[in-house]
C-alpha cells in the first residue's frame, strides 16, 4: 500500500479525551476515529489487524470443532422474554439498545446471542443423535455502556466472536468447554500475549462456572489475584481468600454499649476501643430487589457485592439510602449493626465474622457501638457465606501460599451455561430411552476489537505502538529518503515490487517528507520491520534494516533482508 493513498492521518499531539495508551496511540496513529461516545470508525490499518485477529480466532474455532454462521444483530423482544433476560438487560443493567420499529414491534440490537442461537438449535435438535453441536460467529455487538471509556476497551459498538456448544449431558459440556478453553489458550499464544486464565463470575450470562482470559497490563480495568505458590488465579469479583485468624478471649464478657462521637471508620474506632481491627464488624444495609439485607464482614474486610447478589439471587443490589438506613436502624449512616434490626431485614455474614469472642458491631444508634458481642447469646447465628473482597496479602484458598495482585484486560470469557436457556426456551431432545431432556449449553466469547487494544496496552513505548508479526497491519514499513533522486526512487519502486512478489505485506511511505517525519510516523504506527533506502545505501547496494523492538539498524543486501523478514514474520520461504 502506498502511504500517499492511505486513509488514516497521523497526529502529532495526543487528543485530550484519550484515557489510556492504546486509546491515545490508536487515535494518533490513524487507526480509529471517534464518531460518538463509545463508537469508532475502524480505519484501514486497524481493519487489517482486526482481519488477522479474526482469522486466528476462526482457525482455532474450527480446529475445536465449531461451525461458523452469522446471526442478525436485530433481535425481537419475544426471544428475550422467553429466556427471562429482557428486564435485566433493559431495566436493571440497562445496557440494551431497545426500540420500536415502524410496525410497533419492540426489538433490540444484540449485546449477545444466547437467545437467538438457542432458537436456531431448538429447531435443529430432536434426538440425542443430533448432538453435540457447536457454532460460532464473528459479528458486531451493541451495549449501551453508561460510561464508555478507554477507546475500544469499553465501547458501545464492538466486534466479538461468540460461540455456543450444545451437548446431551454435563460430561459432554465438560468436553466442549475444555476444547474451547484450549482454543482460547492457542489464540492468546499465537497472538503473543502475556496473559492468565482466571476464575470468573458468570454475571448476567449465567451458568455454573466460567473463566476469563486476561491480558496483563497496568492499565487493565480488572484486578487479578493469583497465588505465589500454586496455579490459583481469579478476578477480584470471584476470588476467594483465607484470612489470618487470631486467638480468642477465654470467655464471653457482658455486652456493653459504648458512646464514641463521630467514630465511623474501623481504624479510629478500634484505637478508641483499644481492640484490634479484626474484632470490629462492618454491617452494611442493602436493598436487594424489593427487600433489605444486612451484610456483615470483619472490620478489616470489605463487602463483595457480586458475591452477595449471587448468593441472594437478586436482579438488583444497591446500598440503602441514608433515609432508608435511618428508618430501618434509627441511626445515621455508619452505625448499623445486626442487633435489633426489623424482622423483615435478612442478615447474612461472611464466614470470618463467626468464631469470634467479644466482637464489636454498630448499635443502631448514632455515635454508639456495642462491644463484647457474641453469637448465640446476644443475637442468633446469621446465614454465613463468602461475602468479602479478596485482596493481595490474604492467604490462598487452595494452598498455604499468599495472594498477589496484578491488573488485566479481559479479552475472552467462557461459560458453562448448563440448562438455563434450554429449559426456559424448550430446547430439548429425546434420549435413548425416549425421555425429553434439556440440552446442556456452553458459550464462549472473545473480543476482536478488545484484542487489538489490549495488544497496544501491553506493547508500546514512548514513540508508539510495537506490533507483533501475527497481527501487525503490514509486515514492513518501507521508508525511502531522498525520493527526489531518480536512483533512489527507482530502487524504492523495485524493492516495493520485490517484497510484494515475495508475499511480504508492505506499507510504502512514498510521501515527499523529511527523514524525521517518516521515522516518527513509522515508530508511531509500529510495524515489525522498517526498511530504509537513501542515496548512501543505494550507492552501496544495501538497505537499512531495523526491527521495531531493536535500538539500532543493520545494513543488509536485499536478499538477506527478505530472508530475515520471512524468518521474523513466520512467512514461508
Amino acid at each position: 500500500m502506498r502511504q500517499s493513498r492511505h486513509v488514516g492521518r497521523t497526529l502529532r499531539e495526543t487528543p485530550k479525551d484519550a484515557q489510556t495508551a492504546a486509546h491515545a496511540l490508536m487515535l494518533r496513529a490513524g487507526f480509529i476515529q471517534q464518531v460518538s461516545a463509545g463508537v469508532y470508525n475502524y480505519l484501514p490499518l486497524l481493519y487489517r489487524t482486526l482481519t488477522k485477529i479474526s482469522q486466528i480466532v476462526r482457525e482455532e474455532m474450527e480446529r475445536a470443532g465449531a461451525e461458523e454462521l452469522l446471526m442478525p444483530a436485530l433481535q425481537p423482544r419475544e426471544l428475550w422474554e422467553e429466556s427471562g433476560r429482557w428486564k435485566r438487560y433493559t431495566a436493571v443493567d440497562g445496557i440494551m439498545f431497545a426500540f420500536k420499529d415502524r410496525r410497533g414491534s419492540t426489538v433490540c440490537l444484540g449485546p449477545t446471542h444466547e437467545e437467538v442461537v438457542t432458537d436456531i438449535l431448538r429447531k435443529e435438535i430432536s434426538s440425542y443423535k443430533d448432538l453435540p453441536k457447536c457454532v460460532f460467529q464473528i459479528q458486531t455487538k451493541f451495549r449501551d455502556e453508561i460510561r464508555p471509556r478507554f477507546g475500544l476497551i469499553r465501547a458501545r459498538e464492538f466486534i466479538m466472536k461468540d460461540a455456543y456448544s450444545f451437548d446431551a449431558d454435563e460430561a459432554g459440556l465438560e468436553q466442549s468447554y475444555e476444547a474451547m478453553r484450549q482454543a482460547y489458550h492457542r489464540v492468546c499464544q499465537r497472538i503473543g500475549f502475556r496473559y492468565r486464565e482466571v476464575e470468573a463470575d458468570p454475571g448476567a450470562i449465567g451458568g455454573s462456572g466460567s473463566s476469563e482470559f486476561m491480558v496483563l497490563a497496568d492499565t487493565g480495568e480488572e484486578t487479578i489475584l493469583f497465588c505465589d505458590r500454586c496455579q490459583y488465579a481469579a478476578n477480584q469479583e470471584k476470588a476467594e481468600s483465607r484470612l489470618q485468624e487470631y486467638p480468642q478471649d477465654p470467655e464471653p464478657l457482658p455486652m456493653e454499649e459504648v458512646y464514641g462521637k463521630g467514630l465511623i471508620g474501623v481504624e479510629p474506632l478500634a484505637e478508641f476501643l483499644k481492640i484490634p481491627v479484626w474484632k470490629t464488624t462492618k454491617t452494611l444495609i442493602y436493598q436487594a430487589d424489593d427487600r433489605f439485607v444486612a451484610v456483615m464482614v470483619r472490620g478489616d474486610c470489605d463487602v463483595n457485592e457480586i458475591k452477595v447478589a449471587n448468593y441472594l439471587g437478586c436482579q438488583s443490589l444497591k446500598l440503602a439510602t441514608p433515609e432508608q438506613i435511618k428508618e430501618l436502624t434509627g441511626a445515621e449512616v455508619g452505625y448499623a449493626g445486626p442487633i435489633g434490626l426489623p424482622a423483615e431485614v435478612r442478615i447474612i455474614a461472611d464466614h470470618y465474622v463467626n468464631n469470634r469472642v467479644n466482637f464489636e458491631c454498630g448499635a443502631n444508634k448514632t455515635d454508639h457501638h456495642n462491644i463484647n458481642v457474641n453469637f448465640g447469646r446476644d443475637l442468633p447465628l446469621p446465614e454465613f457465606g463468602d461475602f468479602k473482597i479478596a485482596r493481595a496479602g490474604h492467604g490462598c484458598p487452595r494452598c498455604d501460599g499468599v495472594l498477589q495482585e496484578t491488573r488485566g484486560i479481559e479479552i475472552g470469557h467462557i461459560f458453562k451455561l448448563g440448562t438455563k436457556y434450554s429449559e426456559a426456551m424448550e430446547c430439548v431432545y429425546l434420549d435413548a430411552q425416549g425421555q425429553r431432556r434439556p440440552v446442556v449449553m456452553g458459550c464462549y466469547g472473545i473480543g476482536i476489537t478488545r484484542i487489538a487494544a489490549a495488544w497496544i496496552e501491553q506493547h508500546h513505548d514512548d514513540k508508539g505502538i510495537i506490533w507483533g508479526p501475527a497481527i501487525a497491519p503490514y509486515h514492513v514499513h518501507l521508508t525511502p529518503l531522498n525520493l527526489e533522486d531518480d536512483q533512489v526512487r527507482q530502487r524504492a519502486e523495485e524493492v516495493y515490487q520485490r517484497l510484494q512478489d515475495e508475499g511480504i505485506e508492505v506499507l510504502y511511505d512514498d510521501r515527499p517528507l523529511r527523514a524525521g517525519e517518516k521515522f516518527s510516523d513509522a515508530d508511531l504506527i509500529g510495524l515489525p520491520i522498517r526498511l530504509t533506502l537513501s542515496k548512501r545505501t543505494v550507492a552501496a547496494g544495501q538497505i537499512e534494516f531495523k526491527e521495531r523492538t531493536q535500538p539500532k539498524p543493520d545494513l543488509l543486501d536485499l536478499d538477506t533482508a527478505i530472508a530475515r523478514i520471512k524468518e521474523i514474520c513466520g512467512l514461508k520461504g
